[in-house]
């Protein structure tokens, strides 16, 4: 019975992704085909297009670099903490990595403009000088 402990593990390994990578085709594949009856249904096509930008999940706003910075550097700081208090220097290392690839996105957050109006700014201050 103990030796098959570690194939259950590999094999929790193999099949936990698998079944989420097929929920989510069969999830996606769902939501075309009900919008393809909504618009076989219409006699106006231009609203399937409004059905498609209501169902599509994904965001249109650019990455704020600064807030994933913000958290990417505070998960090195826990990291840190954690090889400090109970894990050693191997952690550590990882910890400060970490906390400076944050810091290095916090960086690119504000170097980079990403919002609309921070873009805006942008360009009305280049087009002063």
């Amino acid at each position: 019975m103990t030796e098959l402990i570690p194939i259950f593990g590999i094999l929790a390994g193999i099949i936990i992704p698998l079944s989420t990578f097929i929920w989510l085709y069969h999830e996606q594949k769902n939501k075309n085909k009900t919008i393809i009856e909504i618009a076989k249904h219409m006699d106006d096509p231009s609203k399937a297009e409004e059905f498609l930008h209501i169902l599509d999940e994904r965001k249109k706003e650019p990455i704020d670099y600064r807030r994933g910075g913000v958290i990417t550097t505070f998960v090195g700081i826990g990291i840190y903490i954690f090889g400090f208090v109970s894990m050693g220097d191997f952690f550590e290392g990882i910890g400060l990595l970490v906390g400076t690839i944050g810091i290095g996105s916090i960086i690119a957050g504000y170097l980079y403009p990403n919002t609309s109006e921070e873009l805006t700014n942008a360009v009305e201050k280049f087009e002063e000088n």
